[in-house]
């Protein structure tokens, strides 16, 4: 079974929550001030010349759902196993009636309902996601974690330009990394743990204005590009995969950062001292991977931090007191080095780990030959060819409040309210 760790559900489900309503909200009251544009682009897709059709005898309240019908019936065709039943309600015309599918005012016509937000959370389901799923034009949430959906992601989702929220964690997903993804100019949480992903991470991905990144549980292999520092992410988890090389100092531009975690990897170099410009940053957590050298001084500047992890790496030298003493500190863990002194403050923590180190006096110590034999051994950080720190050239944008937790449960959206009123407005033309 796979493992959920910090979770905070109650305030993820409040997140999200929000931010479907916004959203959609903002969508409506912007369309209402502009003409049409979306709906003039739209058409029924087609592949490999076939055309996707629907029943002639059914009746669809406007040429959306009629769209989303297509779509919703392509992805039942292709599920596999549905041990839940969830798509036995996938039937008929009213697709906003469909378990899982929530239907709102459309952005650019708010007297015509579609299909805003996905929700199959926990379904078990088996199966694939087909190119047709690129006929909801108006999602804006798509949520299909803790199922067992395989193979890539299609081409055609880049066709849902206002997708807001994306997961598919624990799923079996393979390949590199979804590009589609990189098209989609609305996206703001993207959530793919758990699945089998590989290969590098594009440097891209850093670039755009993603809030909050979980790519941990996968079997990406590559270094961080030097691209990692322009992102304006308030959370970043990146745990449990192959990465390799240095921890980029390009992290001290990360201003809106407030969790870091990239635990459980091969990053082996030493840490930089740009970590002390992140004064948001709340957890950081570099444990389990190949860092040596000195505990950057700099990280006793930040003010902001409540957890620091570092256990099980190569480091050495002492523990600087002004990180112990950060007012906010609750968890400090450094066992698993080398580390030759630390200061009695750090043994009045809430919480700390300080074994397997060398540490006169203190119990669970490495033997005093281990502890000679690597501390003779001197560290050169220049040898590491990390590339050298850059200031931005311009400031990150401002990023919206983070999630309660570095590995948030997601959370449905709410069901399917009644639009308000409106003046309606002409619907949009279909081919």
């Amino acid at each position: 079974m796979k493992k959920e760790i910090h979770h905070s559900h109650a305030s993820k489900t409040l997140f999200l929550s929000t931010t479907f309503l916004l959203l959609l909200l903002l969508n409506t009251s912007t369309a209402a001030d502009q003409p049409p544009t979306i709906s003039s682009h739209r058409h029924l897709l087609s592949y490999n010349g076939d055309p996707l059709a629907a029943d002639p005898a059914l009746n669809f309240e406007n040429p959306r759902l009629k769209g989303a019908y297509i779509a919703l019936q392509a992805w039942k065709d292709s599920i596999l196993s549905d041990p839940n039943n969830i798509t036995a309600t996938w039937t008929g015309p009213d697709v906003c009636n469909y378990t899982g599918i929530f239907c709102w005012q459309a952005p650019d016509n708010p007297c015509e309902r579609t299909v805003a937000g996905i929700d199959i959370n926990g379904g078990g389901m088996a199966g694939h996601i087909p190119h047709e799923v690129g006929l909801l034009f108006d999602l804006t949430l798509f949520h299909v974690s803790s199922n067992r959906f395989c193979g890539t992601l299609p081409q055609s989702f880049t066709n849902l330009k206002l997708l807001f929220e994306l997961d598919l964690s624990n799923n079996r997903f393979v390949g590199k990394f979804p590009e589609p993804i990189l098209q989609l100019a609305s996206l703001k949480y993207l959530d793919i743990r758990f699945n089998e992903f590989e290969g590098q991470l594009p440097s891209q991905l850093f670039e755009r204005s993603f809030d909050a990144l979980f790519l941990n549980d996968n079997f990406f292999s590559s270094k961080l590009p030097e691209t990692f520092g322009n992102s304006p992410a308030s959370v970043i988890v990146i745990a449990n995969n192959k990465l390799e090389g240095c921890v980029p100092p390009s992290l001290g531009n990360m201003v809106n950062l407030n969790q870091l975690v990239l635990v459980n990897n091969q990053f082996s170099s030493c840490f930089p001292s740009e970590i002390g410009k992140l004064k948001n940053l709340t957890v950081l957590d570099l444990s389990n991977n190949q860092i040596v050298g000195p505990l950057p001084n700099s990280i006793g500047d930040m003010e902001s931090l409540e957890q620091l992890g570092i256990g099980n790496n190569m480091m050495s030298e002492n523990i600087p007191e002004s990180i112990c003493q950060l007012p906010k500190l609750a968890g400090f863990g450094y066992g698993g080095n080398y580390f030759s002194e630390e200061s009695p403050v750090c043994l009045n923590l809430l919480k700390f780990d300080d074994k397997m180190n060398c540490f006169r006096g203190r119990p669970e110590q490495r033997t005093t030959l281990e502890c000679q034999r690597f501390l003779a051994r001197k560290n050169n950080c220049s040898s590491f060819d990390c590339p050298a720190f850059s200031p931005p050239t311009a400031p990150p944008s401002v990023s919206s409040p983070p999630p309660g937790s570095p590995y948030p449960l997601p959370a449905p959206p709410p069901s399917n309210p009644t639009p308000p009123p409106c003046a309606c407005v002409q619907p949009p033309p279909t081919n």
